[in-house]
């Protein structure tokens, strides 16, 4: 049936495209590429959302507030609506528009950086009038040259169609598609567009826009919404929760490498993480996966390896799981215990008057610290002026003790910075002991001016 209506839309097309045409009516048996355009159109533009978000920030060593925009798509009667993780993240409000004009404040119900997907719920009423739902597609039905249209909120304006075609349906992206491939298209999308639906010639939502680059005519990429309904349930309980191995994976044709396995099984592991899972379930760099449970796995170029990546991501933890290799010619199990990969940024604390921000040392964000600790807390953000700037403290010292005391989380930081505010007419310096590219530096920061007043 794709086929036929792709033949059919290509046909009207051709037709409508010729000037001497333009306004003769289809032959028979060619729908009206119009009328299609149009009917898909009606059936996903009043479930498309607005998104406006105010955002809290500490890059900069201080609490600020700055509006973000974006777009949605509601999927159930109930209020909740996919986006994009970056149009949600460190939201502090969130409020919707429809294309009827109604608006809705929400409420963050789950995330995901990994995949750059959030759900949202709008705050209803109870006698609110229903709410339009678009309907979720196969994305896997998709092929190349298939019409798509993205739909949205570009550059903040809350309402806009853009016509394009399916330029490749599975795109890699290096470090941009750990989970997941792409969806292709050169349908206009534009900041402000993310989270908004992609949408094919039925009228259903086969992926959430993300990303546009533009490069003279426009490329655009879509996570497909078969990825976004497998982890759909669990994003509806807060976060996908992915799960951690410690295998970096390797094609067995490796083309950018210039590496080639031969045969036609299995997935290389490239290499493996230090005390990971991996590690002590005694995997090794260059063996080959056939099997993971009962799942056989086969990656011949990268554009297989985001597949068997999430598969070991949504394993479940703390669980073994037997893991049939090859090694010297020789086949043999190992058991694989995952361990949870935990949120993927570390919490942050903003500290008035020090005019610092701390972060929590993260393992999947800051590689090159946890390298250094791996625990700990970490300077994310100066205030220019500031008492830290003064203090000559730099942007990813990692804080070993503050006045003597051993400084291993968050909350460590944030006893000892209440309690120095708390005091601050009395004593006003503090001896911080840091690590910065390996090496112990010791600093006295003076918080006697109070930068914020200025």
């Amino acid at each position: 049936m794709r086929d036929a209506l792709r033949r059919q839309t290509l046909a009207a097309t051709v037709l409508f495209g010729s000037v001497g045409l333009a306004t003769a009516a289809p032959p028979p048996g060619v729908q009206d590429f119009r009328q299609i355009v149009e009917e898909a159109t009606d059936r996903v533009f009043p479930a498309v959302i607005y998104i406006r978000c105010v955002r809290e920030t500490h890059e900069s060593g201080t609490r600020i507030s700055k509006d973000v925009t974006g777009s949605g798509v509601m999927i159930s009667a109930e209020g909740f609506a996919l986006t994009n993780w970056h149009v949600i993240e460190k939201a502090v409000s969130i409020r919707c528009q429809l294309a009827d004009g109604r608006h809705f404040k929400a409420e963050a119900v789950g995330s995901d950086k990994d995949l750059d997907v959030g759900v949202i719920r709008l705050l209803l009423e109870d006698d609110a009038e229903p709410i339009p739902v678009a309907r979720l597609g196969d994305s896997a039905a998709m092929g190349e040259g298939d019409f798509v249209m993205a739909m949205g909120a570009p550059w903040g304006l809350n309402r806009s169609v853009s016509i394009g075609i399916i330029s490749c349906r599975r795109r890699y992206l290096p470090d941009a598609s750990e989970y997941s491939l792409w969806l292709q298209t050169d349908a206009a999308i534009n900041p402000g567009n993310s989270g908004g639906p992609l949408v094919d010639t039925r009228g259903e939502v086969i992926g959430l826009n993300t990303r546009g680059v533009s490069m003279g005519d426009n490329v655009g990429f879509t996570i497909p919404i078969n990825v976004v309904k497998l982890v759909l349930p669990r994003l509806m309980q807060g976060e996908v929760g992915w799960s951690w191995t410690g295998l970096n994976l390797q094609p067995i044709n490796d083309f950018n490498r210039d590496i080639y396995f031969g045969g036609e099984e299995g997935v290389i592991v490239a290499s493996i993480e230090p005390e990971s899972p991996a590690e002590r379930a005694g995997l090794r760099a260059r063996d080959r996966i056939l099997a993971i449970g009962d799942q056989r796995v086969a990656a011949m170029t990268e554009d297989d390896l985001p597949q068997i990546r999430r598969h070991l991501g949504l394993l479940p933890r703390d669980t073994d799981v037997p893991v049939r290799v090859t090694r010297g010619g020789k086949e043999l199990t190992c058991r694989l215990t995952p361990q949870a990969k935990g949120r993927v940024e570390g919490e942050e604390l903003d500290c008035p008057r020090w005019d610092v921000t701390l972060k929590a040392i993260n393992q999947f964000e800051n590689e090159d610290l946890h390298f250094h600790r791996k625990e700990g807390v970490f300077v994310y953000g100066i205030r220019t002026p500031g008492n830290s700037l003064a203090a000559g403290l730099q942007r990813e010292d990692i804080i070993l003790s503050i006045d003597g005391t051993r400084i291993n989380t968050l909350d460590d930081a944030r006893l000892v910075h209440e309690a120095s505010i708390e005091k601050v007419d009395e004593r006003h310096k503090l001896l911080l002991t840091v690590l910065r590219g390996g090496l112990t530096h010791r600093l006295v920061i003076d918080f006697a001016r109070d930068y914020s007043k200025e």
